[in-house]
Formats: C-alpha cells, structure tokens, sequence
C-alpha cells in the first residue's frame, strides 16, 4: 500500500467508525496534534486515546461532522490533504464550514503524526 493509499484507508475508515483498520494502520505510539484552540483540541499520543478522545468525542457536541477532501498531495514520508470541516451543532443548531489541511507523518508504512490546521474560531461561533 502506497502513503497516499494509507491516507485514503484512514479516512475510509474514520467515516465508517471502523476503529479496528484505523488501529490498524497507525502506529501504537501516534501523535494526533489539533489546533491550539479547537473545540476538545489537544494532543492525543496513542491510538486509544485518538479513538476515545477524537473519533468517538465528537458525536456528543456535534449533530453531524465531517472533513469534505478537496485535495491530496504526496510529499513521500508526508501526505498533506486540504479540505474543509463542515458540521452541525448539537445545542445551538447552527451549521458551519471551516477551511483546513491535515498534515500526516508516515513511518514504515504506518501513520505515526497528524497535525491539524484550521480555523476554530469559525467552529466557536458556531456553538453560541
């Protein structure tokens, strides 16, 4: 499997709650660094807590969540993929669309660091 194929495969299997491939195809020891500022953002450090902390956290605040993918680029050991986040508040009900790039690591065929970069305050605004 190719790192742009690897990439492909994680984000299948966020979208379908597959949590078995996405241990899977990231390293036990993965750094998963959120923007400074992202609503329940910090830097998870392994699998477990990225599934506990990241995957399944976000079906309590948010009705509905997603990155939309616009692009992949290939940078050997690193995939960058820009897209957007678009979502639904739970409580206040209202929807928005931030702009943002995942940036993954890759080591011996496995994922070992994602950072995120995205604008929160557009996701802030709309928990008010």
């Amino acid at each position: 499997m190719t790192n742009l194929e690897l990439i492909k495969e994680l984000y299948r299997a966020f979208c379908e709650k597959d949590y078995d491939a996405f241990l899977e195809i990231c390293t036990f020891d993965i750094q998963w660094v959120q923007n400074e500022g992202f609503t329940g953002g910090r830097t998870h450090i392994g699998v477990q807590s990225v599934v506990e902390g990241v995957f399944k956290a976000f079906n309590n605040d948010w009705k509905s969540w997603s990155f939309e993918i616009e692009q992949y680029l290939d940078a050997g050991e690193e995939i960058i993929v820009i897209g957007s986040y678009v979502g639904c508040h739970r409580v206040s009900g209202k929807s928005f669309c931030s702009p943002a790039a995942h940036v993954y690591d890759i080591r011996n065929g496995k994922v070992c660091r994602f950072r995120q970069f995205t604008d929160t305050k557009i996701i802030w605004d709309t928990m008010d």
